[in-house]
């Protein structure tokens, strides 16, 4: 566990470590991603059972697909796309400055910070750093204190793969981690919730950090009335169940047209009882990650039901004992009720009954704007109609989940559900400063500009202006 003076001595010694090799060439990057991506392959069986130990039970197959190979498609994508983004790049130079010309250096900016959340703990800690290092940077991690044995474990094999100066882990709780987020980073990346992020870029102003703020939302599930529901049910259904619902970017409430509701829940509980015949017994099933969270979810269905949605329980009766909650949906869900009202984060899904498109993307855009938008339908026009009335962090159209997946689109919320994106190429221009240079060439008209001014002054800069 880091004490305050820990995490300063860690900051300094990058601090240095980089002011000696402050641009890495293509070379030693590689060398750190290999590390991390062997590192990940070694201890992928470590990290899956650390993990659901944490949990009280989490599906070793979500780990591996969803943590592990995530985090080595991303190293191997880095690697095999470096070069290309490492290089400077020529920009276009205005006439009149010619035969000067323009270039744009990507730089790495110093130390990077990165904070994690518990509910995918190894990816969200280890995907910001394959980012970071691929820029060229020093990287603190700071994992989820709700993730104990997978931190400790993280702690120990990356001290094992990385020198301090390159890349260290630093462990502890909510004070640990406010004194991290208050270092003078040169650029600090946050994982979480929406409340916690406000206060992660008030410490961050303080040092005028960049931040990257990868948050949440309620991201809205849109049936349109071309949609097949029996093919769109088993996409709702994994997206909204995997890892039992806590996934940032998991559909938190589904848009059904009005006459088709009953439809709507017939198709996927279809599809919920193919994919898990029982819950509170089944390994491929995730628990709620802490009693607090469990009691919490339990607290919105009671106060949807009192306040007059329908609860269609989708299985067996919860098992508080071993954190197991069911998945179940929420008909009738209106706005006073609180499972409408903050990130829902489980596998409750509330279902809100629209009577045309219009007012379904209505009912969107009077929210805050979500980290992830979903669409299931074959009339195109109408998709385009939602992808162009509606603004979110990213959007998967007739699935769920897959545009995180893709490491060549940005990945990033927008408004209350983020600032800023990476993956891939924009992972490492986020990491990275994008320094503008101009190389003047020998040959130049620049005395002109000179003093002292007069009449051949003045008919050059009326040259320029035409020219502009």
């Amino acid at each position: 566990m880091a004490g305050h003076d820990d995490l300063r001595r860690v900051l300094e010694l990058q601090r240095r470590a980089f002011a000696i090799d402050p641009l890495p060439g293509r070379a030693a990057r590689v060398d750190l991603l290999q590390r991390l991506r062997s590192m990940v392959e070694k201890h992928g069986a470590a990290f899956a059972a650390a993990i659901s130990a944490d949990f009280g039970g989490r599906s070793r197959h979500e780990t591996l697909v969803a943590e592990v190979f995530v985090v080595i498609a991303a190293t191997k994508h880095a690697m095999r796309h470096l070069g290309r983004w490492m290089r400077a790049r020529r920009v276009p130079t205005a006439l009149y400055y010619r035969p000067g010309y323009n270039r744009v250096l990507p730089q790495p900016v110093g130390v990077a910070g990165i904070v994690a959340p518990w509910n995918y703990p190894l990816q969200l800690a280890l995907g910001p750093a394959v980012a970071a290092l691929a820029a060229g940077n020093r990287v603190m991690l700071k994992p989820s204190e709700l993730t104990p044995r997978l931190a400790a474990l993280l702690e120990r094999v990356v001290g094992e793969t990385f020198a301090e100066d390159e890349f260290a882990t630093v462990t502890g709780g909510p004070d640990t981690g406010r004194a991290f987020v208050e270092l003078p980073f040169d650029h600090l990346l946050f994982t979480g919730s929406t409340a916690v992020g406000r206060l992660v870029a008030q410490a961050a102003a303080k040092n005028l950090t960049p931040v990257t703020l990868e948050l949440g939302g309620k991201s809205p599930a849109i049936l349109d009335p071309s949609c097949d529901f029996l093919r769109a049910a088993p996409s709702i259904a994994l997206g909204k169940l995997l890892n039992a619902g806590q996934t940032c970017i998991a559909p938190d409430y589904a848009l059904v047209p009005a006459p088709r509701v009953d439809e709507f829940v017939s198709a996927l509980r279809g599809s919920v009882a193919r994919m898990y015949p029982r819950f509170v017994d089944n390994d491929d099933y995730t628990s709620i990650v802490s009693d607090g969270h469990f009691a919490r979810l339990a607290r919105l269905l009671a106060d949807a039901r009192a306040k007059g949605a329908r609860i269609v329980e989708l299985g067996e009766a919860p098992d508080a004992a071993r954190r197991r909650l069911p998945p179940a949906l929420v008909l009738g869900a209106t706005d006073d009720m609180q499972i409408m009202q903050e990130e829902i984060f489980g596998p409750l899904l509330p279902v809100v009954a629209y009577r045309g498109l219009d007012e379904a993307i209505e009912y969107v855009g009077r929210r805050e704007r979500p980290l992830s938008l979903y669409w299931f339908g074959e009339d195109t026009a109408n998709r385009d109609r939602v992808l162009a009335r509606t603004i979110s962090g990213g959007v998967t159209v007739n699935d769920c989940l897959w545009h995180f997946a893709q490491e060549d689109l940005p990945f990033g919320g927008v408004g209350a559900s983020g600032i800023g994106a990476y993956h891939g190429e924009t992972g490492f221009r986020t990491f990275s400063k994008e320094k503008p240079v101009f190389i003047q060439s020998r040959w130049n008209g620049m005395f002109l500009m000179r003093p002292p001014y007069g009449r051949a002054f003045e008919r050059v800069v009326a040259l320029l202006q035409r020219l502009a």
